[in-house]
């Protein structure tokens, strides 16, 4: 037994979570702060209140940026409400799939039978784990899609606060758009760990001591929060590229003018892409791998020593590293927002990357006390049918070469996407000769990139299933994201900016406002590229893990590559990722083409336009790109969730396992 009683446990895991809530809501109090809203029905109207600026009506810009604010939040909002009735039916019918396929494995038996793992015992029937399996991916995706609505909520509130921040000095700004998106990143991991761990704990009321259906049941809130996150980053990747794709092609290629330029119909388009893509979309992804990890280890956990002595802190060590998380996330802000005062624009990167580095080192600090007060000094893990023999600090050390595997991943996509270094110098210097030579130098920066990341996950991968087998590689993962609200805030800060500068843009702020803005939306366009990096890199553990889980289920002793159904599995698996990006990169294409029709046929029809004597009809565009979008996410998302199902039922488990790993393997380096 580890020196944490139940008890003790059961405290710092909700306090953590109550904790985070609580830091997410006392940010988005301070950022509230700065006001701004036009004319509300009660007759009372605030203006932004900010600095003067010499020539500009302060008052006419004011209520310039909230009624753009507010179209940009009324577009974004009316996109995921509409995704969101289409994904409560995909809810539903894959609900009742899974209740299906788990209820009949017994023919909806209700009696007890033989454990699967733990011999001699009993565990609850199939009809009960159908049920509780059912209702945990219900909960994992409506949790989902809170984190991904909330952050959406946050960034549009924030967008134009950051803009009127901007005209005090890019400090105010910097601090305004970090903190919305600490809100997001608190709030996404808070609630992500407290409805597990009280989901655990009402399921417990009815599973008592069979542990291993318990847990096996929990699995059902990472399929929910990943099979939400995969229609909210297809829909909202396809909303945004083809918002920002018309409106660049016309307004700044064909037409030569500004980005964000309110005589651009496609322009608040663009600014809701940013938020129903990058916001909600990463939010929603996130989350996913979160959850994925978790139950992954939780369900490992619970077939080996832990879960067969019912040792509950040593049961919750994953849950416990995450409420670490959350501690170390919010000492770490206050290095931002506090601690450390942003004076001028060359302060701004480096201020978001010393986030990275302080959470990781105090990260680190906690896993190891987490650690060696959680776990008992010596245990056995499931490893395929034998158990295996682990110490404590053999699972820190897994944790921990997770969360530093991050930090390589994303200071490499750093290296690669920032203009500070020679990678972007080198594609910028290839424009000198036109088009073609532009794409051979990004295309061959974008394969090049992978390397170091791809050396860094199978480093992780060694070491931590060489010390705690399917169980080390979970929580490597877990650690990759034990920093979540710090990633998640440095990623969302970077759509804000974004917005912040198109706002300035749009309501005619002065050349300084909009540097200013600009030098903000540049370090985040950066950091964007580092939290997908944590995405791909968590999600590549994760999806291993997984495998893991499913062959030790299905029975598999081996995967033979040899075997003709196994290699079968592997090309067309590892074709998958290929066929998935074919066809989101077409409907980006084909909405993108609508887009430009659009734009284009508004500056030639509306007479004035070009001249600013009249205004754009900005709803066509943002109608067009939710109607493309909701309609062409469904194909992709079918292929992702159908093809396990067709595989295994109509082949069988070994082509299934080739399946998986192929594309594991191809959609990783993708």
């Amino acid at each position: 037994m580890g020196v944490l009683s139940e008890g003790l446990t059961h405290v710092l895991i909700l306090v953590a979570s109550l904790v985070g809530i609580g830091f997410a809501l006392l940010q988005w109090f301070l950022v509230s702060k700065v006001r701004v809203s036009v004319e509300s029905g009660n007759g009372y109207s605030d203006r932004l209140i900010g600095e003067e600026e010499e020539g500009v009506d302060n008052l006419d810009v004011s209520l310039k940026c909230a009624e753009i604010q507010n179209a940009i939040s009324v577009g974004a909002t009316s996109f995921l409400y509409t995704e969101y009735r289409y994904l409560c039916i995909f809810m539903g019918v894959f609900g009742a799939i899974i209740f299906l396929f788990l209820g009949s494995v017994q023919g909806f038996s209700t009696k007890s039978e033989p454990c699967t793992y733990s011999k001699g015992n009993l565990c609850k029937p199939a009809l009960a784990n159908a049920i509780f399996s059912t209702i945990a991916f219900l909960l994992g995706a409506l949790t989902s899609v809170l984190s991904g609505f909330l952050g959406m909520k946050i960034a549009t509130y924030a967008n134009a606060r950051t803009t009127l921040q901007a005209r005090k000095g890019v400090g105010k700004a910097f601090i305004t758009a970090f903190r919305s998106g600490a809100v997001m990143g608190f709030l996404l991991s808070a609630n992500g760990l407290l409805v597990l761990y009280v989901s655990i704990n009402l399921f417990k009321l009815y599973y008592g001591d069979d542990w291993e259906g318990l847990y096996e049941s929990i699995t059902g809130y990472g399929l929910g929060g990943s099979s939400m996150a995969l229609f909210g980053r297809v829909g909202g990747g396809i909303y945004t590229k083809a918002a920002d794709v018309g409106a660049d092609l016309v307004g700044k290629v064909e037409r030569n003018i500004p980005e964000d330029d309110p005589r651009n119909p496609a322009v608040i388009a663009d600014n809701v892409g940013d938020n129903v893509g990058d916001i909600a979309g990463m939010g929603s992804d996130l989350f996913g791998s979160y959850a994925e990890s978790s139950c992954a280890a939780l369900f490992v956990a619970s077939i080996s020593q832990f879960g067969v002595v019912h040792d509950y802190t040593a049961m919750s060590y994953p849950l416990i590293i995450s409420a670490m998380g959350i501690v170390v996330c919010l000492i770490t802000t206050l290095f931002a927002t506090d601690l450390f005062e942003i004076k001028n624009v060359s302060e701004i990167e480096p201020s978001l990357k010393r986030q990275l580095v302080i959470s990781t080192i105090l990260m680190t600090a906690g896993i190891a006390m987490v650690s060696f007060l959680a776990l008992p000094s010596e245990f056995t893990l499931y490893d395929f049918g034998t158990d295996k023999l682990v110490k404590n600090w053999h699972l820190f050390f897994c944790v921990s070469i997770g969360l530093w595997a991050g930090l390589v991943i994303g200071f490499t996509t750093e290296y690669y996407t920032s203009n500070a270094y020679s990678p972007v110098q080198d594609v910028a210097d290839s424009c000198r000769t036109g088009a073609a030579t532009n794409v051979i130098f990004g295309l061959a920066l974008g394969y090049k990139s992978v390397i170091i990341p791809i050396f860094s996950i199978a480093i992780a991968i060694y070491v931590s299933f060489s010390m705690a087998a399917m169980y080390g590689i979970a929580m490597a993962a877990l650690g990759m994201l034990s920093t979540i609200s710090t990633g998640l805030a440095i990623d969302a800060y970077g759509p804000i900016s974004d917005n912040a500068g198109g706002i300035a843009e749009m309501a005619g702020m002065s050349h300084k406002i909009r540097e200013r803005t600009d030098a903000l939306d540049a370090a985040g366009n950066t950091t964007a590229a580092i939290g997908k990096g944590f995405a791909i890199g968590s999600a590549a553990l994760v999806s291993l893990a997984l495998f893991g889980a499913f062959v030790s289920r299905a029975g598999i002793k081996a995967v033979d590559v040899l075997t003709p159904k196994v290699f079968i599995g592997l090309i067309v698996g590892a074709m998958l990722p290929y066929w998935f990006s074919a066809m989101t990169m077409k409907s980006v294409g084909s909405a993108a083409l609508k887009m430009v029709e659009e734009v284009r046929r508004q500056f030639n029809t509306i007479p004035g336009l070009m001249e600013g004597r009249a205004k754009p009809d900005y709803t066509n565009c943002v109608k067009i790109s939710t109607d493309a979008s909701l309609r062409e996410m469904i194909p992709p998302g079918a292929l992702v969730m159908l093809t396990p199902l067709i595989a295994g039922t109509f082949f069988g488990v070994e082509t299934l396992a080739g399946v998986l790993a192929g594309s594991l393997v191809s959609g990783v380096q993708h």
